[in-house]
């Protein structure tokens, strides 16, 4: 970064007299509302009065808003009015106002990663969303000013680079919902259904879940050995591998049974349920954990990747596993709700056209996802070359 550049402290910049309004007592007046669900949409609300239930911050075009809650998800949002109606924002939202900030530079610096950093040892709360920044700490925190032009300068490079990722973060989300339109054509086209365990390997425990209780104890895990699955390898929807498990081979003997094997599916049924992943063919010898249910496919009769997309699309079948996990003993799904659900079942040559075009978006996917990596590296690069001057508490 050039020279002329100050170090301030946001104390300076967070608008302190931006006033307020109580929308409820205008009802009959249209507002544009910055809220934290408009944020993730992309858009304002633009909603009458009588339908927002509390008093909201007045801001005004140039304003910055920073999201205090939820704080690892970084939320920056520049205000820049879509119609003439009056702009109000939640309580969400801390607002920086100064005319010495171009407003972008001071969005790329407020999501920055120095910032972002700092901006966690802010945090007060008990995780997820009772989490929240406190403003007085975020005041306290010093932040680079440049000179204006250079600012402008600053947020036009990094305005282009976030355009790059949005663009290659959308390429991916279309493939996604192509290949979703692609399935619930099939499903529609042959509606015959069939229970999943009628599609099972005739095996024994051809469906599993488990360990439980005393059968694999936190304290039985080791640093090597057999690696034990879990919620974090299937939340995505695809096979990663997340935080290393491992049980001793002496260990896995006994729990041979919830062997996990190449092609499987497995289903996320404590927690964050219903999430899907297809064990790859490389996959080493592993064991599942009692938040997974384990299905060993008869691939005559349905591939894995169909029973994928079935579990993840189904309309019908997400409706039948909402309805019966209301009466289950404990919270989440079990093995007999997975057992009993009625998948679409075309003939399995029909099933293994999809599958290959699953496996062309998945290349593309994949592709598209190492340039979107290389374009976070890109931003981080960018910014730590002209936002990185000390940001110190």
């Amino acid at each position: 970064m050039s020279g002329g550049v100050q170090i301030i402290g946001l104390d300076e910049v967070i608008a302190k007299r931006n006033g307020s309004v109580d929308p409820s007592k205008f009802p009959g007046e249209i507002f544009e509302l910055l809220s934290i669900p408009a944020f993730d949409s992309g858009h304002p609300e633009i909603i009458a009065g009588a339908e927002i239930g509390s008093t909201k911050q007045v801001v005004q075009e140039g304003d910055v808003l920073l999201s205090k809650i939820v704080p690892h998800i970084r939320r920056a949002w520049v205000v820049k009015p879509t119609t003439n109606y009056r702009l109000i924002a939640s309580g969400e939202w801390i607002v920086f106002r100064d005319s010495r900030f171009d407003p972008g530079y001071l969005r790329h610096l407020l999501i920055s990663e120095e910032f972002h950093r700092q901006f966690l040892q802010t945090v007060s709360g008990i995780g997820g969303s009772l989490m929240r920044a406190r403003p007085a700490e975020v005041a306290k925190i010093k932040v680079p000013l440049a000179p204006k032009n250079e600012q402008r300068r600053i947020a036009s490079i990094l305005d282009k680079a976030d355009s790059l990722r949005r663009k290659r973060q959308e390429s991916m989300r279309l493939a996604e919902t192509f290949l979703r339109a692609a399935y619930l054509d099939l499903a529609k086209r042959y509606s015959h259904r069939s229970p999943v365990e009628s599609v099972l390997a005739n095996i024994r425990n051809a469906a599993r879940t488990g360990p439980f209780g005393s059968q694999l104890l936190v304290s039985e895990f080791t640093e090597t050995g057999i690696p034990v699955l879990g919620i974090d390898n299937v939340v995505s929807n695809s096979f990663t591998w997340g935080a290393r498990r491992f049980v001793s081979p002496e260990k896995y003997a006994e729990l041979e049974r919830y062997t996990v094997r190449p092609g499987d599916v497995m289903v996320t049924i404590m927690g964050t349920t219903g999430r899907v992943a297809i064990a790859p063919d490389d996959l080493p010898t592993c064991i599942s954990t009692k938040h997974l249910c384990t299905l060993s496919l008869n691939q005559k009769k349905m591939r894995p990747s169909y029973l994928w997309a079935c579990l993840r699309w189904d309309p019908e079948v997400r409706a039948q596993a909402k309805r019966e996990s209301k009466g289950a003993i404990m919270e989440g799904w079990n093995m007999g709700i997975v057992k009993n659900l009625m998948v679409s079942e075309p003939p399995i040559e029909v099933q293994l056209k999809f599958e290959a075009l699953l496996t062309q978006v998945e290349k593309f996917t994949m592709r598209a996802s190492k340039a979107a990596d290389e374009t976070d590296a890109m931003i981080a690069s960018l910014s730590s070359k002209y936002l990185s001057l000390p940001i110190t508490v």
